[in-house]
């Protein structure tokens, strides 16, 4: 991506001047839980690179039920029910999932596949991308913003 991108809602609009910091296909069951997708193409950018027009407008809830206190929230729109981006409390990260919150295919496919569980009797993917079972090993956490 190197232009502009936006997402969101007709209530609340998101939008990113910037580079995403990570780009991959999601292979974890907190994703497939609250997706109800098989993969989800999750997409990283610092928390400041995306701005929000209407950040009251947000419902926030956990992102995983089994760990209500963990660091992320799903923002929703607090009209439409709309996913709109996960939102780090810790204010290093905002996420965006581009075909669920509005983004389609402004954002560049996914690089590699994240959070792969060989246990999970899914095969492994084979579409050229690096697999790996977590971030990618480069993967740095932006400071928070």
């Amino acid at each position: 991506m190197s232009s502009q991108c936006s997402g969101g809602c007709e209530h609340i609009h998101t939008k990113a001047a910037h580079a995403p910091i990570d780009n991959h296909t999601c292979h974890c069951s907190v994703c497939k839980g609250v997706t109800g997708q098989d993969t989800t193409h999750v997409v990283f950018f610092k928390h400041g690179d995306i701005e929000v027009d209407n950040e009251a407008g947000l419902k926030r809830q956990p992102f995983n039920a089994a760990n209500p206190d963990g660091p992320l929230e799903l923002c929703t729109c607090g009209e439409c029910g709309a996913p709109i981006m996960l939102d780090d409390k810790q204010s290093r990260i905002r996420v965006i999932v581009p075909n669920l919150m509005g983004y389609g295919d402004q954002i560049e496919p996914a690089s590699y596949h994240a959070f792969y569980d060989p246990a999970s009797g899914v095969p492994k993917p084979s579409d050229g991308r690096p697999v790996y079972e977590g971030l990618r090993p480069d993967f740095v956490w932006p400071e928070p913003s």
